[in-house]
């Protein structure tokens, strides 16, 4: 079972519904981490500084597990954006980790096309930078 296959039967949804909602979380998470850089600084700062800085390059994604990002969410207390999403789309906040750390390389990866994170600081993160990856991560399962 894929990913979004996975996600959609776990909202009860098809995959559209399940990538979007997924990419909508994966949204809130950045945000809340104070944009892209925040939550690069984060996962850098909690061991997985490799792996973040092949969804900001130009090569292949590195994949890290549901384990690892739950502890860094839980040490910089984002695990509350994941658990509120999980409440609210009615699925154990561990599979929800287990979907994100999936998406989050491509979320990442999407928010960063030109191998570097955008400017703007810690301010903020305009959701609609991540516009059309549900789409694309469609396009790519069934493409």
């Amino acid at each position: 079972m894929s990913l979004l296959d996975s996600l959609g039967s776990l909202l009860g949804g098809n995959q559209s519904e399940g990538a979007g909602s997924l990419v909508s979380v994966a949204g809130q998470l950045i945000q809340q981490a104070g944009g892209v850089q925040g939550l690069v600084d984060k996962l850098q700062h909690h061991g997985l500084g490799d792996a973040v800085q092949s969804w900001i390059g130009t090569g292949a994604n590195q994949a890290i597990s549901g384990d690892e990002l739950s502890q860094v969410l839980q040490k910089t207390g984002l695990d509350t954006v994941v658990n509120n999403a999980a409440g609210k789309l009615g699925v154990d906040p561990g599979q929800l980790i287990g979907q994100l750390a999936q998406v989050l390389p491509h979320a990442v990866d999407h928010a960063t096309p030109d191998g570097e994170v955008p400017a703007g600081g810690a301010g903020g993160f305009d959701l609609s930078l991540l516009g059309g990856l549900a789409e694309k991560l469609l396009a790519a399962k069934t493409g």
